[in-house]
Parts: structure tokens; C-alpha cells; sequence
């Protein structure tokens, strides 16, 4: 089937007609004409879209029409400010896509004129700067260092992030800007021996590869440029030295200068993108000889792409009013009518929806097209069938996509039951004829008509199963929770608080190396009040746990005294704490499991088909939680779960399945919402979500009138309302539910206590589920399992817009110009200003600096609620354009229309606060801006500089995101916990607390808590990670504690093949320290505390745990005879004399092992005769 029209066109163009037209077409018919176009001529398509918007709602079409997955090349910021860091997704996202044009020539490129016109890395030297690795290659180790660092990466100690470099020994890590994960290569010599992919979040291999591209990590790179840059410069200095006022730009210029000549690449790199690549390029000019462009919107294309180049010639102003750029560098983008004339050596096809006279190119031949756009169907089948049944009358071809298997079947059923006949292809090969209908799977954003082919598609709207072309999930490894447990010592630093176990809280002060008994052993010092201090063994660091509160500032955490008593008082209180929280828990549950509750039904396939209808793909913790509460809802008790994960992780969508279960078995579901605005939140979600079922959606707010609310409560209570969603309007009395199946609480610890006694009587035989905002750590599910029903989210969903973030010092200039640009776009802005006291001051100069007629709010956490929701609620409304603000937006309502954040004293806030505010946008298809300020001049403590430090390398690599996820957890738990728990957490440290109420639960269970048995060892042994084999400190003391917590010869081996896989064949002190760890733990379920050595002496003392007889018997061993000797007395001890060079950890481990064999023996008898 072929439109004339299309032939036409393609004839023109094929006969070398530069410029096509053809009008009347919608947004649906531009990617079904360009696709066909482009096939029909052979040629690979470059569709160019009015912004970004529209690229990304056309890759769906496009990869539905075509089968394969579009190229899409975004433009990305101009890094001109020296001073600033930024993120660098964006910049990322580029290079690779700029690659992928160069070798692959892709099927289908979608792109905006801002992206085609950016000046960029030119084609020749991007192929230069890529390297390609594989085992085999030989390679100087330092030479390719330093190549990597000439291609725009960084060496770190670890990597984290994209655009990272490590270098230990004969292994490289490294993180190219286009990998899911990083590289590691194993040298041998000079020879690469492997390459393999690996977590960078348990730095562990993932799986070996046969070779690794590693793509440059920035778009400025003078190694490979110009040789002449830095006289470029220094000659721009000298010729701009003769005029006034340039005395900050020759100074800048001169700096930037000596910095390129030492092979570095100066802040704000693009400034010198021109002296460094004296030849201009941009994206236009990878496009493949043979490439058609179709230009969605001509006139829409043309208007954005003009006022692109106005706000870049008002940053390229601005950058040389400050002194950053010289004029002579700043050509950084084509002109409007440069791009028409790089774009009109190809044949070009502009899509209109009406004749228009304002093209970017004039066009030579024009058509227009009869074609219909039609509304989706939904969900809703029935009218799905009407449309059907309309064009099949009318002697139309249809063709139906639906969004999965299941609904094709079902569709294909209600049209049989109708008697109208249709097929069912899956694959979408097969084309309908005259009069019949073929149902497909599949989805566009919209449905079509083509009246000149007698042709209509119908389409549900979205794809929902795995045929959809949606990409497969990742399964990213899950890591070890122990493992978790035991990472707080990856961000130990000196100053650091400590808990030791015995002794309390203290501050690290360093790691030292000291000579005892003439072998080198490592000790942490730690410092307690007074001028008392603890040399901790390194073999013995599983004692020592990083002090992590509720907070981030522990500056005002008071240290114990060595040696007193006010420790174990502390560690005795907490421990009762935790034992009365684990009886209260298990009551309360063991109450709840003898209730009888409903038992809910399996799932329906209505359900299926409303799971089905999420347009978005689910993330793997989604659907574990998903099946966990379906779970429970099956079960006759009534279900009690918690479901924690970060905003936007996806918890609504969670309990809105939830729901459909219940409504399903005929019962009625309620939201219950701390705010007003949430509640209007929550509520268009469900009705947009539950649209296409016949389910009734009402909400109860300060919104609707007394009228309506009392409709509401009537129907409610004759059952005539499915879902009611309401703030505590919803606890009243009058609220009477027909058939309450399930209460769900969004944000339950924002409820004052009485409104939680009353939950608690309602909800005592309904189905509970409680929703958090904040995470809680793993660790702590895992001690509540079996007390308290948990579910976490904690994968973020894919496909979610990187948020463009800088790092630089306050500057009202530069910041009004981020509002300004804001707000042109039709969007909102967060500016987030902590101090109440002032805060009306710092709203003042903003609307001086922005003008009257812009609208500026504010909220603070000293307003009360009904202020707060009113501005909340005009900020969700439009009405507030800029939100002056405090941290009281973190855990808030979702405003996709907020896309920039500013952020002052961002150095006084911790890393897990920035990544929950900055979670606050990005929200919604447009590119989302944070700048994270600190303040001029601004005289920084040592706490707030390694602050600013951490917060930089988060947002430019991605670093520390676990740490601020684990702060963040840590103020979750507080929540969970209550207020009285959280101080008692506080003054043991979190991972001490952990312990406690491990125990406590177990004891509550009836179960015995695990005994920990300890053993120090003392050995005259070299055990110890040299800095030659492990350099960075941080990272031996994260090893030392995991060796120290060693229990098993299974734990022995993992460590060892991690030793191997990170930082290749351990030494023998290494070898030695792993043979104490487990000497010290086989010792210690034995019975033996202590191993100590004095010359050729080896003393054991023992506990209460050693079996006696088996003690004897190892001392009558022929092998001791002569060099045993029991000492009686309040605590027994056994000395072994040790033989000339006998190595006196194998002697401690011999007589261990023996020890341990007669213990066995004994048991094994024991048992024998119990039978």
C-alpha cells in the first residue's frame, strides 16, 4: 500500500529536488510518512524535532514502525564557567552517539537543530581519541595512563563513576562514558592477560569480555588538537592587553595557558574549544552521505532553534563580560542559515500540519495528505470494538495494535462474541485486505486514518508486554547485605567517630604501622575524652564500627572516657530499649496473625490486564514488592506492610495494584494522605490510571464543598465508591466505608498520635499498607523479618532524565540568568534557602532582580499547615512561579513542572540531603537544572571543605552515592524506630544498635541469640596489606575489617578471590593476616580468648566454652609431649613452647585444629548415645 502522494515526493527527491514538503499531516502521521520515505528510498533517516520532547515521544513510534531502536543525539550545556563543575550524563550521552553516527550508520536519528548546530569534537579526532582493548594487546602500562588522561579521564584511588581511571599495580579499572559498567584489565608485564566488567558498587567482577571500547571522556582535548593552543592564548592575551578592562581575561587567558602546556584541560573547557580545534565542526557533519532529513515542523523547528542562538549569544556575553572567554573564541555554533546550508546538500522532506510560509528551507515540491489522527482507545476494549466495527461497515482496512498477547486474545474473543471477524498476527507481518481486521501487537502514540488507502489503525496508547520492543531489564547483581553491613569503613577518615565494642565512642585519629617483637603490624588509634588513647590491632577491626547517628554533624557526639563505666550503662539502656521495641513488635504481631481477616482472591486477568496497562517498564523491586503484598493480601490475616523506597521510585504505582486487587473481590480501598495537595496528587493518578476500568474514584479534601463531600460520603456508604482517597478527613466519624477491604497510609510518621490511635482501631482487620518516602536500611529489615512485613524499593527506574548540576560559588548574575531561563521555558523553580529568619529578605531581592510581574512564594517549616498546603497547592497549580523555600520540599508532593533548583550553602548540607532535594526535578521530559552554590570567598572549616569535596566528585562522577544512600537510610530508621528508639540508636551508633536488636529479637523469639565468640591473636607474624599492594588507606581499612569479621573458610575464600580479582597475587603478610582471621575465629568456638606470644612461647586462656576433657586429651598427644603446660587457677591458660624456626601461626593452628577435632569427637559420642 502506497500513499501518491508519498510517491510523488519520493520521485521528486530521488530526481534531485533538494526540498520536499507535504502538509496535513499530525504528529503520529510525521513518523509513519518519514520511516516509509526513507525505506522506500533506501537511505538511512535523520528526523529533526522541534526539542527534546518530541524526540523522545517519537522514539517509541519510531522503534514500533521500524523494529529497531533510534540513534537519539542531544545537544548538551557549554561548560564556559572556569570555577564551576557540572555533571556530565549529557555530555556522555553525546560523545557516544556521536560515535555511534560514525561507525554505524543507524537506521533512524532523531535530533533537535540546537544538537545539529553545537560545535563539537571533529569526526578525525573523536576516531583518534578511541581506544579499543583486548587480551593479547600490548600496551606500556604509564603510556596508556596517559593517554587515558589526554582523552579527558580522571585517576581516582576507586572507581565509581564514567570518566574514572584506577591503576593498582598490574590492574586497570576503567569507566568509558557509553559502558553500564566498568573495565577491568590484568596486565601481564606489558601484555593485557584479561578483561573483564565490573560492579563498581562491590568493586567485584561481573564477567569476563573479549575487548572494551573506551570512548573519550570529553569533548575538549587538547592532546589531540591544535599543538599551537596555548600561543593561541597567550597571543590572544597579548593583543587584548592594549585594550581597557581586560586585565581579568589576559590574566585568565595566561593561566589557561600554562595549564594546556602541562597537559591539563582548564574548568569550563569549551572556552577554547576554537583554539584547540582551529577548524569548526558540529554533529552535521557525521551525517551519512546518503541521509534524508524530514523536519517535523518547520516553522516550530525555526522559532526554538532562534531563541537557542539568542540565549547562547547572551551566555557567550556574559562569559566575556566576566572575563572567562576572549571574543576571537567564541564562534560555538552555526548560525540559522549556516545549518540551512549544511542540511540542503541532502534531500530534505519538511512535515507540516498546515501550509505555512515560514520553512527553513524554501520547498521545490509540495503535496498535501487526506489523514486523520485518532484518540487512543485506552484500555477499553468496548471501544475498541465500536471503532472496529464503523470502518469494517464503511469497507476500511484496519489494522488494531494492542498492547500485549493477553489483551490481543482478549480483543480478538469480544470481537468473535460480536461476530466480527479478525486474525490475530503477532508479528505485524501480515497487512488486512478490504473489509477485515488484523490485530497486531504494538503501539504509536496515536491512532491513524488514511482515507485515499482505506486504511485505519487503531492503538491502544502504549506497549505493555515484553514484545513491546522495550529493552530487557538488566539484572544488576544484588549486593551481599553483610557485605552492606560491614561498607561504613570505605568513607572512614581521620577525625571520624568510632564505636569499639568494649570501649565505647571515640575518634579516629589515624592508621600507623608499629615494630612488635620484631615483625611490622598495623593498629588504629583511636582518641577518647581526656588524653586517653586505644591502639586497636588491625587483625582485631571487627570490634571497631564507624559512629553513624541519626544526623550528619557528630561534631556535638560526646566521647567516652577508657576505662569507666559510663559505656556499658549506655550499651545496658539500649539494650532494654531494643528488647521493649522487639516485645511490642512481636505482640503486636502475633495479635494481627490471630485476627481474621479477608482472604483475596488469585489475580483476575482483569488485573493482569490493568498491570499490563503501566506504561513503563517495571523495575525488578517493583515486582518483588508487587508479589509480596499480593501475598499477603491472599492470606486470611490481615496484612500489615511497610514499603519504603526514594521519591519517584515508584511506590504508587505499587499500591495502585494493589487496590485493583481489592476492588476486584468487591471490596472498597482507601488512600489516606498527610496533605491536601498530596491528596489531589494521588487522586489525578488514580483516575488517570484506572480510566479504562469501571472503577469509582472520589476524593475528600478542604477542595470539594460541604454539598459534595456529603454526596460523597453517601455514596461511599452505600458502596458506590471504589477508591476514596482523603486527608484525615478520612478518620472522622462520619466516614462510614460499605465494605473496607484495604487502608493504605502514604507518609504515616506525618500523623500526630491521636490520628494513629484511630488509624489502629480502623484498620485492625483491614488490609494495611504503609508507604515511606524515606529508605530504611536492608540491615534493619533483615533484623525485623519475622516482626515487622517489609518491603524495599531501592533500584531507581530506568530511562529517568539525568539532571544537568553544578557545583560553583553564589552568584546572582549567573543565578537570575538560570530563573530567567527557567521561566521562559514555562517552567518553575525551586530556590531553597535555609534560614527562616531571612528568608523574606532573600525573596525580596528576588523579585527585584526577576520583576513585579513574576509570582514568588515561600514556605517554611515555622508556617502552619493550612499555609503550607496553601502555597504547596498554588505551587502545584502554576500559580507560584518561584519557590523560595527551606529543606521542607524533601519529602514533599511531585511537581514535573519544577525543573530548577537552587540550592544555597550547599557545604552545610550532607550528600544524602542533596540527592533527596535534587530528587525533587527531573521529573518530566525536559532537561532539569540544579546549581549547588556556596558562598564567595567563603573561608571553609576542614568538616565543610571535605564536604564540598565530596558533594563536587558526587555530582561529576557519581561518587559516594552509596554513602548518601546509607545516611539517608540512617534517618529512615530513625523514623521507623520513633523518636525514644532513635536515641537510644544515637548513643551506641547505629551498627551497635543493630547488634542489640538482632539479639533482643531472637531472645523475644525464644530463639538463643548467636554467641559472637571472640579470640585476640597476637602473634609475632608479619600480617599486614602493604601500601605497595592496597596504596589507598581508605580502602585497607575496609579490608582489615571484613578480614577481622572472617568466620568461616568460605569467607576466607571470597575475600581472597576479591584481594585477586581487585588488586591481583596477594603478598605473604596478606596471605598471613587472612590465616589469623581464621585462626581467631576457629580458636574462639573452641573456647580460646586470647593467643598471645612471648619469644618462643605461645599462651592460649581460655572460657568458659572449652570442654576440659578435650583439652586433656590434646595435652597427652605424643606430638606435645615435653612442650605443653596446663596452668590452673580462676582462668586457666596453656603454654606451648615452640620449636627451633617452627612458624608460630601454624603451631596455633595445629593445636586449634586438634582442639577442635577431640571437641567434635566428643560431641559425635554424645550424640550416638542420646539415639
Amino acid at each position: 500500500m502506497r500513499l501518491p502522494e508519498l510517491q510523488y515526493i519520493q520521485k521528486e527527491l530521488d530526481d534531485g529536488c533538494r526540498s520536499a514538503a507535504i502538509t496535513g499531516l499530525s504528529p503520529v502521521h510525521r513518523t509513519q510518512i518519514a520511516a516509509a520515505l526513507a525505506q522506500a528510498m533506501g537511505r538511512p533517516l535523520l528526523l529533526l524535532c522541534a526539542d527534546e520532547r518530541e524526540c523522545q515521544r517519537f522514539a517509541g513510534d519510531m522503534e514500533s514502525l521500524t523494529g529497531c531502536k533510534p540513534l537519539h543525539l542531544p545537544g548538551r550545556e557549554m561548560h564556559l564557567r572556569p570555577a564551576a563543575i557540572a555533571s556530565r550524563q549529557w555530555d556522555y550521552q553525546r560523545i557516544a552517539a556521536l560515535y555511534q553516527l560514525q561507525v554505524n550508520v543507524p537506521a533512524v536519528v532523531l535530533t533537535t537543530a540546537e544538537a545539529l548546530c553545537q560545535r563539537c569534537i571533529p569526526p578525525q579526532v573523536l576516531a583518534g581519541a578511541v581506544m579499543d582493548l583486548a587480551p593479547g594487546q600490548r600496551h606500556d602500562v604509564a603510556q596508556l595512563c596517559h593517554r587515558l588522561t589526554d582523552a579527558g579521564y580522571t585517576r581516582c584511588d576507586q572507581v565509581e563513576g564514567p570518566g574514572q581511571f584506577a591503576l593498582r599495580g598490574g590492574i586497570l579499572d576503567v569507566f568509558s562514558p557509553d559502558a553500564q559498567q566498568p573495565v577491568r584489565c590484568d596486565f601481564f608485564d606489558d601484555e593485557i592477560d584479561a578483561l573483564g566488567l565490573f560492579d563498581p558498587g562491590t568493586q567485584r567482577r561481573t564477567e569476563n569480555i573479549e575487548s572494551a571500547l573506551l570512548l573519550p571522556a570529553g569533548e575538549v582535548l587538547p592532546a589531540f588538537g591544535a599543538p599551537d593552543g596555548p600561543e593561541k592564548l597567550e597571543a590572544a592575551a597579548a593583543r587584548y592587553e592594549k585594550r581597557e578592562s581586560t586585565a581579568a581575561l589576559c590574566a585568565t587567558l595566561r593561566s589557561d595557558a600554562a595549564a594546556l602546556r602541562q597537559g591539563m584541560i582548564p574548568g569550563g573547557s569549551d572556552r577554547y574549544m576554537a583554539a584547540v580545534y582551529p577548524d569548526f565542526a558540529c554533529a552535521a557533519d557525521y551525517l551519512p552521505e546518503n541521509v534524508l532529513v524530514c523536519i517535523s515542523e518547520s516553522s516550530r523547528a525555526s522559532e526554538g532553534l532562534k531563541h537557542w542562538l539568542w540565549q547562547r549569544r547572551q551566555d557567550i556575553v556574559t562569559a566575556e563580560e566576566n572575563g572567562w572567554l576572549a571574543g576571537e573564541f567564541a564562534h560555538l555554533q552555526l548560525e540559522q542559515d549556516e545549518l540551512v546550508r549544511a542540511i540542503s546538500q541532502y534531500p530534505v522532506c519538511q512535515m507540516e500540519s498546515l501550509p505555512t510560509s515560514r520553512y527553513l528551507l524554501a520547498p521545490q515540491a509540495m503535496v498535501q495528505v487526506a489523514a486523520k489522527q485518532l484518540s487512543v482507545y485506552g484500555g477499553s476494549l468496548d471501544t475498541a470494538v465500536t471503532d472496529l466495527t464503523h470502518y469494517l461497515t464503511t469497507g476500511y482496512r484496519v489494522l488494531v495494535l494492542c498492547g500485549g498477547r493477553v489483551r490481543a486474545d482478549n480483543l480478538q474473543r469480544l470481537l468473535r462474541e460480536r461476530r466480527i471477524p479478525a486474525t490475530v498476527d503477532y508479528q505485524g507481518s501480515v497487512l488486512p485486505q478490504r473489509g477485515q481486521a488484523v490485530i497486531s501487537v504494538g503501539a504509536l502514540c496515536a491512532g491513524s486514518e488514511y482515507p485515499g488507502l482505506l486504511l485505519a489503525i487503531l492503538t491502544e496508547g502504549q506497549l505493555t508486554a515484553k514484545v513491546s520492543g522495550r529493552e530487557p531489564r538488566r539484572r544488576v547483581p544484588k549486593g551481599d547485605p553483610t557485605r552492606q553491613a560491614l561498607q561504613s569503613y570505605t568513607d572512614l577518615t581521620p577525625g571520624d567517630l568510632v564505636v569499639h565494642q568494649h570501649h565505647g565512642i571515640g575518634r579516629f585519629v589515624s592508621m600507623i604501622r608499629l615494630p612488635v617483637d620484631g615483625v611490622e603490624k598495623d593498629y588504629i588509634k583511636i582518641a577518647y575524652a581526656g588524653s586517653d588513647c586505644l591502639y586497636v590491632p588491625a587483625t582485631q577491626l571487627d570490634l571497631v564500627s564507624k559512629y553513624i547517628g541519626s544526623g550528619e554533624d557528630t561534631s556535638r557526639t560526646k566521647l567516652n572516657k577508657l576505662g569507666g563505666t559510663e559505656w556499658a550503662k549506655t550499651t545496658y539502656r539500649a539494650k532494654a530499649a531494643a528488647r521493649d521495641l522487639a516485645k511490642g513488635l512481636i505482640d503486636l504481631y502475633a495479635r494481627r496473625q490471630r485476627l481474621a481477616g479477608f482472604a483475596f482472591s488469585p489475580d483476575s486477568p482483569w488485573q493482569q490486564e490493568f498491570e499490563e496497562a503501566f506504561p513503563y517498564t517495571e523495575t525488578d523491586d517493583q515486582l518483588r514488592c508487587i508479589r509480596e503484598i499480593k501475598n499477603d493480601m491472599e492470606q486470611s490475616r490481615p496484612m500489615d506492610r511497610l514499603l519504603c523506597g526514594d521519591v519517584g521510585y515508584g511506590k504508587t504505582e505499587v499500591a495502585l495494584r494493589a487496590v485493583m486487587k481489592c476492588i476486584l473481590d468487591g471490596k472498597q480501598a482507601a488512600i489516606l494522605v498527610p496533605t491536601t495537595v498530596l491528596a489531589q496528587q494521588h487522586y489525578a493518578t488514580a483516575v488517570s490510571r484506572f480510566r479504562s476500568f469501571p472503577v469509582t474514584v472520589e476524593v475528600l479534601s478542604r477542595f470539594r464543598s460541604a454539598k459534595q463531600a456529603k454526596d460523597i460520603l453517601e455514596r461511599t456508604a452505600q458502596g458506590k465508591v471504589d477508591l476514596l482517597i482523603g486527608t484525615h478527613k478520612l478518620l472522622q466519624k462520619d466516614v462510614a466505608f460499605h465494605d473496607l477491604g484495604l487502608l493504605i497510609i502514604d507518609e504515616e510518621q506525618r500523623f500526630g498520635v491521636a490520628a494513629k490511635e484511630q488509624l489502629r482501631r480502623r484498620a485492625e482487620q483491614v488490609d494495611t499498607l504503609t508507604l515511606s518516602a524515606t529508605p530504611i536500611p536492608r540491615t534493619l529489615n533483615m533484623a525485623l523479618s519475622g516482626i515487622r512485613d517489609m518491603s524495599a524499593i531501592e533500584e531507581p527506574p530506568r530511562d529517568r532524565q539525568p539532571v544537568q548540576t553544578y557545583v560553583l560559588e553564589h552568584d546572582w548574575g549567573i543565578l537570575g540568568d538560570a530563573m530567567r531561563r527557567e521561566l521562559d521555558r514555562g517552567g518553575q523553580v525551586y530556590y531553597l534557602h535555609n534560614r527562616v529568619e531571612n528568608i523574606e529578605s532573600t525573596a525580596g531581592r528576588i523579585r527585584q532582580m526577576l520583576g513585579e510581574d513574576v509570582s514568588i512564594g515561600i514556605a517554611h517549616g515555622k508556617m502552619s499547615e493550612s499555609q503550607l498546603s496553601r502555597v504547596m497547592q498554588d505551587m502545584a497549580d502554576g500559580e507560584i512561579q518561584v519557590l523560595v523555600c527551606t529543606t521542607i520540599i524533601e519529602t514533599g508532593i511531585d511537581i514535573p513542572n519544577v525543573n530548577t533548583l537552587i540550592i544555597e550553602d550547599a557545604d552545610r548540607m550532607g550528600l544524602s540531603q542533596l540527592h533527596q532535594i535534587r530528587g525533587r526535578i527531573g521529573r518530566s521530559p525536559r532537561r532539569a537544572y540544579a546549581y549547588l552554590t556556596y558562598r564567595q570567598g567563603k573561608i571553609l572549616t576542614e568538616e565543610a571543605s571535605k564536604r564540598l569535596t565530596a558533594i563536587k566528585e558526587y555530582v561529576e562522577f557519581g561518587s559516594g552515592f552509596k554513602i548518601a544512600m546509607r545516611d539517608l537510610e540512617i534517618r529512615g530508621a530513625g523514623n521507623l524506630l520513633g523518636a525514644e528508639q532513635s536515641g537510644y540508636m544515637m548513643s551506641v551508633g547505629y551498627d551497635m544498635y543493630l547488634k542489640l536488636l538482632n539479639d533482643a529479637v531472637l531472645e523475644q523469639q525464644g530463639k538463643s541469640a548467636e554467641i559472637r565468640p571472640e579470640c585476640a591473636a597476637d602473634l609475632a607474624v608479619s600480617a599486614y596489606i602493604p601500601e605497595s599492594y592496597v596504596p589507598q588507606a581508605k580502602q585497607r581499612m575496609d579490608l582489615y575489617r571484613r578480614i577481622a569479621a572472617i568466620r568461616t573458610a568460605a569467607d576466607s575464600g571470597e575475600i581472597l578471590d576479591e584481594l585477586l580479582d581487585r588488586f591481583g597475587d596477594p603478598p605473604k603478610a596478606v596471605s598471613a593476616l587472612l590465616d589469623v582471621a581464621l585462626l581467631r575465629s576457629d580458636a574462639a568456638f573452641v573456647g580460646i580468648c586470647d593467643i598471645s606470644q612471648k619469644e618462643r612461647q605461645l599462651i592460649f586462656r581460655f572460657t568458659d566454652r572449652v570442654d576440659p576433657p578435650s583439652l586433656l586429651a590434646v595435652c597427652a598427644m605424643a606430638s606435645y609431649k615435653g612442650r605443653l603446660l596446663l596452668h590452673s587457677g580462676t582462668q586457666p591458660y596453656l603454654t606451648l613452647y615452640l620449636k627451633e624456626k617452627e612458624s608460630s601461626l601454624e603451631a596455633a593452628s595445629a593445636l586449634v585444629e586438634r582442639l577442635r577435632i577431640k571437641w567434635e569427637e566428643k560431641a559425635t559420642v554424645k550424640a550416638a548415645r542420646l539415639q
